[in-house]
């Protein structure tokens, strides 16, 4: 790690050096130093883990968060379940895409990439200093003790072994487009081949963003017992800002791309979505939040967070504000127009992204100022998030209908009149079917069927679906770009995610009952019987199990078996959840307190259509990499190196 922070301070440094000298020795620098740099920080992860995997009891870390008795998954998930381990995972991450900007980045300018490579080498410097001196993983164990004090049992779950990474894999990623927006000011210049770059980093963290929030609403669901899929926690509401800054950045790197407009607006976005990471980063691990997302509670690592939270965002938005007018847009277009619906789509997104921020800050900040202590939670979100995505939702399929530069509402509206038809009938069936209950839930619903049909209507109208012969619509469909295909696919998904929150969120049904061996209880059409409890042992635990016998109508229909189960080193008590779904519903038990005098506890939940949020969540992911995957992404960027090859003779 000491040599991997020698190594960025030198990558951050002379490649800058050579940009502006013009020389090319210290340009290529950057690319050398950016690989040992990434090389030598696999080096130290691979350390820590192999001292998790053989139970190394002499590093401080290891003792903390493993024991010899958990399961080898777990010993390598606990690698990154803590502070430490975490911050070395964030800086491996980072380093990796700085080594990946460097084996891929061979299309690119050298000043551009030198540029890049030594911002990324300045974020790794501020990350590998912060884990130095302040959060030493390999910090040592004197006297070694025996055995370690385990890993919190609400992290000993698959979902929560593979969602950091994930998550990090998001957060890290922007860093690189921030890099780019930095080299972009440092140099002056922002044009169509530098949109075409900073689009495939920008695809990969969003995409990763993706998968990591929705497996960590997932575990949410299924571990904590509680029947539902997000709670506006503040810590996952720090994951949502970037996302949306990040999907804001996705569409408006097109208009430039296409229209060489919005030049200084990408930009900024670029700085707010890494920004917004690191503004999560701070809020996990300063102690300002109680949560069970929250790795540390020292002050004095937070306000070393802060403080380079404040370096990163303040001098990015500094040099942003002194360079960003030289940024001119050269292209012309009508508010109705694709440009157009991009901007109202960037807007809604943002105020989205503002909404979120302010709810989640102003509490810290009224505790602070104050000390009066406030909760701004659901229905504070829910009263205003919502709201301001219907027209999001509504302009969501318009969009690709109108033409670059200028176009007509009505054509566009004409040709989805099918998928506004079926999204009406949709939305009256969902306000009839349902016992006439939540009526603006049917609206909400009819808006998920809406994007669903209209993104596939338009992919249908692009390849002549119907209106042509077969050979002429496999040919369109074969020329049809890979990320005109995962738009398609990524929109849909979200008309899924839409649909599955609409239905569990709405339509979900509750019952809490206290029953013992032999009980019954009647829900949401099926029939429970609790007939039995039983002890088990685990690997590192043990635990309570109710076998619950569900029939429908007298007939036998499913099993479930929730748990609760109780670590031993730990000493602390964990449900374990009971599922049956059929991908159009969840049947859903927890396993409370009791005992066999008074009976347990057991709660029951029916929730609709929940299995659709996290398969429209993996649809959106899935739409990503196929974007991703588009060949003008990765060899069709345009070239700027013979024009300032030419410019300079």
């Amino acid at each position: 790690m000491i040599l991997a922070l020698a190594v960025a301070l030198v990558q951050g440094t002379l490649p800058l050096v050579g940009a502006s000298r013009g020389d090319i020795r210290l340009m290529d620098l950057g690319r050398t130093a950016a690989l040992t740099q990434a090389f030598l920080v696999i080096v130290a992860f691979a350390a820590l883990t192999q001292a998790y995997v053989t139970s190394d009891f002499s590093v401080a870390n290891v003792v903390a968060n493993s024991h010899s008795a958990k399961p080898m998954l777990y010993k390598i998930s606990g690698v990154w379940g803590n502070h430490e381990g975490s911050m070395l995972l964030w800086a491996l991450i980072l380093a990796l895409f700085g080594g990946a900007v460097a084996l891929f980045g061979a299309g690119l300018p050298d000043t551009l990439r030198s540029r890049v490579l030594a911002v990324q080498a300045l974020i790794g410097v501020g990350f590998l200093a912060f884990l130095l001196f302040t959060s030493n993983p390999f910090e040592r164990a004197s006297p070694a003790p025996h055995d370690g004090n385990g890993l919190n049992p609400l992290l000993q779950d698959p979902g929560l072994a593979f969602h950091p990474p994930l998550l990090y894999l998001g957060y890290v990623g922007f860093s690189v487009t921030y890099a780019f927006a930095i080299a972009a000011l440092l140099e002056g210049r922002v044009d169509a081949a530098w949109a075409r770059w900073v689009r495939p980093w920008t695809l990969a963290a969003w995409c990763f963003l993706t998968l990591g929030i929705a497996l960590g609403s997932w575990w949410a669901y299924y571990i904590l017992g509680w029947g539902g899929f997000w709670f506006w926690d503040p810590v996952e509401n720090a994951s949502l800002m970037p996302w949306l800054a990040g999907t804001a950045l996705l569409h408006s790197a097109i208009v430039v791309e296409k229209r060489d407009a919005l030049k200084s607006w990408t930009v900024l976005l670029a700085i707010l979505a890494f920004s917004l990471s690191l503004l999560g980063t701070f809020l996990v691990r300063s102690g300002v939040l109680t949560s069970v997302h929250a790795f540390a509670q020292d002050p004095a690592r937070g306000m070393f967070i802060l403080a380079f939270l404040l370096l990163v965002t303040g001098g990015g938005l500094a040099l942003y504000a002194w360079r960003a007018p030289q940024l001119q847009g050269g292209g012309l277009f009508q508010p109705l127009s694709r440009e157009g619906a991009l901007i109202l789509n960037n807007l809604l997104l943002c105020t989205l992204a503002a909404t979120v921020l302010l709810g989640t800050l102003y509490p810290l900040f009224l505790d602070l100022l104050t000390g009066n202590k406030v909760s701004v939670g659901p229905p504070f979100f829910n009263a205003t998030f919502v709201p301001i995505c219907a027209p999001l939702f509504a302009a969501l399929c318009v969009g690709p209908y109108l033409g670059w530069k200028r176009a007509e509402l009505w054509p566009a509206l004409l040709h989805l009149r099918l998928a506004f038809l079926v999204a009406v009938i949709a939305a009256i069936v969902a306000a009839t079917a349902i016992d006439g209950r939540a009526s603006l839930a049917a609206v909400a619903f009819g808006f998920g069927v809406w994007l669903i049909a209209g993104s596939l209507l338009e992919f249908a109208d692009r390849l002549r679906l119907g209106r042509a012969p077969v050979a002429e619509t496999l040919r369109r469909l074969r020329a049809t770009p890979r990320a005109a295909l995962g738009m398609t696919i990524a929109h849909a998904g979200m008309g899924v995610v839409v649909l599955g929150a609409v239905g569990t969120g709405a339509w979900n049904s509750e019952l809490m009952q206290t029953m013992k061996p032999g009980d019954r209880a009647s829900f949401a059409g099926f029939g429970f019987k609790l007939e039995r409890m039983e002890s088990l042992q685990g690997p590192n635990y043990v635990a309570e199990r109710a076998t619950l016998a569900v029939s429908v109508d007298g007939n036998s229909y499913t099993v479930l078996q929730p748990e609760r189960r109780l670590f031993s080193v730990q000493r602390r008590q964990v449900a374990e959840t009971a599922i049956h779904t059929n991908f159009l519903r969840d049947l859903y038990a927890t396993l409370g307190e009791g005992d066999a005098a008074n009976g347990w506890v057991i709660r029951l939940y029916y929730n609709p259509l929940a299995p659709w949020i996290w398969l429209g969540a993996a649809l959106c992911a899935l739409g990503g990499f196929v974007s991703l995957s588009d060949r003008r992404l990765r060899i069709g960027a345009p070239s700027r190196t013979r024009a300032a090859v030419q410019a300079a003779e």
